[in-house]
């Protein structure tokens, strides 16, 4: 009898344990997550952001650069969406890197407002924000860079102002601060490289390179910097930082034009200016300039890798029912 309860107290204990370790676990990725309790997620969001780009393509590059700006501050959790409100007045979107640049919110509303009418309470917001970029990426360079992507993560609660200044790098950055950024969240020198052509889309603001500027040095092509001055204050602020595009080549379109602007100076930042300060981040500039299709498929490949970094887990993550505020 004695042996029996102790029994009954041994498999308690493991029961127990196993639920404790399926609380602490990160939920596993998989393609088609969606398939059996909402069979159309993929496709209802593409519809949405097939809309918004259809009006204005330049969201799509600012969809792109939330998913990275997501993923790098606690993890691919939709952080980044979380207004700011009286217990938390200064989340990640009101961060210098975020604010006010970053684009899109309204389209991941827009998403999730038709996901949360045909499926409630099924599909994440950080998971709107993978797909809604992946197809941004699709619709963007005209279907050439197309890819699966695993779903099935979770919300997280928490999103501060000082963690997207702290991770995510800065357009001033030198290429030894870029590869340690993207080293802490498990990303390497091809994925820096890689990821970095999305600055061949979009637009930036003034504030953002005019340290390339004269009176400022730089190794800036001296017809791109001319044409900057004609375009940007001489000290932008807060009212006054127009935007220019980013690729003055192919601005409506991503592709691996990026990586020819690359070799010919012909960039904004100097994040950008720097992948060409070592001759392992320079072979790969030339690789990507050469052969846009390995470029599109890498592109896809570090996409992917990006939208599984520090997923949260049951016990740090929930499906929220507007992504701009945790549930009640």
């Amino acid at each position: 009898m004695a042996s029996r309860v102790a029994m009954i107290w041994v498999s308690c204990l493991l029961l127990l344990a196993a639920a404790c370790q399926g609380a602490t676990a990160a939920p596993r990725l998989r393609v088609g997550h969606y398939k059996r309790r909402c069979p159309s997620a993929e496709y209802i969001v593409k519809a949405v952001v097939g809309k918004a780009l259809y009006q204005n393509p330049g969201l799509g590059a600012g969809i792109i650069r939330m998913a990275f700006h997501d993923c790098f501050v606690q993890g691919c959790d939709a952080s980044v969406l979380l207004d700011p409100t009286a217990a938390n007045p200064r989340p990640e979107k009101l961060s210098p890197p975020n604010f006010p640049s970053l684009r899109g919110f309204e389209v991941i509303d827009a998403a999730k407002e038709a996901l949360e009418r045909y499926c409630p309470g099924v599909v994440s917001c950080a998971d709107v924000i993978a797909f809604a970029a992946r197809d941004s990426a699709s619709f963007l360079s005209s279907y050439r860079i197309n890819y699966d992507i695993p779903s099935g993560r979770l919300d997280g609660r928490v999103s501060l102002e000082s963690e997207a200044l702290r991770f995510l790098p800065p357009p001033f950055a030198n290429l030894s601060q870029l590869v340690n950024g993207f080293k802490a969240k498990n990303m390497n020198e091809d994925d820096l490289v890689v990821l970095s052509g999305a600055h061949s889309i979009g637009v930036s603001h003034c504030s953002s390179f005019t340290d390339r500027l004269p009176p400022n040095p730089s190794n800036m092509n001296a017809a791109l910097s001319a044409l900057l001055q004609t375009k940007c204050p001489l000290a932008p602020n807060f009212t006054n930082d127009p935007t220019v595009v980013q690729d003055i080549v192919t601005p409506d379109q991503m592709d691996n034009q990026y990586y020819k602007n690359l070799r010919k100076r012909n960039v904004l930042f100097r994040s950008d200016a720097e992948l060409l300060a070592s001759s392992l981040t320079s072979r790969k500039v030339l690789q990507n300039a050469l052969f846009p299709e390995v470029w599109e498929r890498k592109f896809a490949r570090a996409m992917v890798k990006m939208s599984a970094i520090e997923i949260k887990t049951a016990a740090n993550g929930e499906i929220r029912k507007n992504c701009r505020v945790v549930n009640k």
